[in-house]
């Protein structure tokens, strides 16, 4: 059980990139990290606009000259500072990611990128040798794999509990965007437009989700070839809003995933179920302290975070015990404690050994968007991947 007390002897020194006011993501970045005191905010480029960067990272007790009007001038006086920043968070739009990242890591810092980590493979690959060229840590922002019960499934599934996967069914598939919102909203507007989402929309923005979850809980499986179906339903979108993705594992199983935003009445609609031939598993986002096992011809089981029957790396997760429901706050703080402890490896030369949505994870998530795009754009061709 994680107690919060920090495991390092002294905090990391942490900045951000983005997060600021009117953020999407930026509060629960700066909870999670800060919540086991592994890490301390100590400088931001926080905002497009300066002065509102700099007033809100004032508020957020952070030295009002480490308050940078943009990532480049952070990077370069922090390195001059006997005590500049260690890594950095990125939290701004997909179209920003890549070159963001790569001076991150040119400037020798340890990296939490917001996904998708760039809109190329070959982009995507650059970035994975630089990070290892450099020895730095560089986590991809996958935040629904810090939840304790994807730890129980990724243990269930290498201790057979399951058998042999067959099919491997998963969605993310809300409603939120299922009108124009985008006339209205900023925050969405980016989404929808190709230089500044990339090649895609709901591929890249819910989608990915599901194919990190999938080589978190799988990762004896990978994708042998897809084919893929999108859409656009709502008039004058450039980007689809629907996608239909159907794989093929090198083990024989099967593969579908549902990427989606116009999923009429679905407040969020993201779950998974992932069949074996002697039981199944199912999960889903909006209740994740339960993780169903359906064992063939016993009774449905539906098993408890936190209960005394996990698997122990899985109750290493919890934070407050049975019974109290946990949610995406504390599936963040796991990954930051992750980030810390792999920091802390890498910089004493230790290998890492336990799984976090690395690099690698980043060119994956990457390359099935640019895989499916290809697919779909050649009348739903099978393609190799």
């Amino acid at each position: 059980m994680i107690d919060g007390e920090r495991f390092l002897e002294h905090p990391i020194r942490w900045g951000m990139v983005g997060g600021g006011r009117g953020s999407q993501i930026g509060y629960i970045h700066r909870s999670s990290a800060l919540r086991d005191q592994n890490f301390e905010l100590v400088a931001g480029a926080f905002d497009i606009d300066p002065e509102r960067g700099r007033d809100f990272g004032i508020k957020c007790n952070v030295d009002p000259a480490r308050c940078y009007p943009d990532y480049k001038t952070m990077f370069a006086e922090e390195a001059k500072r006997p005590d500049g920043i260690q890594a950095v968070s990125i939290a701004t739009p997909n179209f920003t990611h890549y070159e963001i990242a790569k001076a991150a890591l040119e400037a020798g810092l340890h990296v939490y990128c917001e996904k998708p980590m760039c809109f190329w493979t070959k982009d995507a690959e650059e970035l994975e040798r630089l990070a290892k060229e450099k020895n730095r840590v560089m986590f991809v922002s996958y935040g629904y794999c810090g939840h304790q019960m994807i730890e129980q499934a990724r243990r269930m599934v290498e201790n057979g509990d399951l058998g042999k996967i067959r099919i491997v069914n998963m969605q993310f598939a809300h409603g939120a965007h299922n009108v124009a919102v985008e006339k209205k909203s900023a925050s969405t507007a980016w989404r929808v437009n190709p230089k500044k989402a990339g090649p895609a929309y709901v591929l890249g923005d819910v989608g990915t989700h599901m194919v990190y979850l999938q080589e978190a809980i799988l990762p004896h499986m990978n994708i042998k070839r897809l084919m893929c179906s999108k859409q656009t339903f709502v008039e004058g979108r450039p980007l689809e809003d629907n996608a239909m993705t159907i794989m093929e594992y090198d083990n024989g199983a099967i593969g579908y995933i549902w990427s989606s935003c116009v999923n009429a009445g679905s407040e969020f609609g993201a779950r998974f179920r992932i069949v074996g031939e002697k039981a199944s598993i199912a999960w889903d986002v909006e209740h994740p302290n339960q993780l169903h096992y359906e064992v063939q011809g016993k009774p449905q089981c539906t098993m408890q975070r936190a209960a005394s029957y996990l698997y122990d790396t899985a109750k290493r997760d919890d934070r407050i015990g049975g019974g109290h429901p946990e949610g995406l706050f504390e599936s963040w703080s796991n990954l930051y404690t992750k980030f810390a402890h792999a920091i802390d490896k890498c910089e004493k030369g230790e290998p890492i050994d336990f799984w976090y949505p690395d690099v690698h994870a980043g060119v994956l998530g990457v390359k099935w968007v640019d895989k499916c795009v290809e697919s779909a754009n050649h009348d739903s061709k099978w393609v190799e991947f």
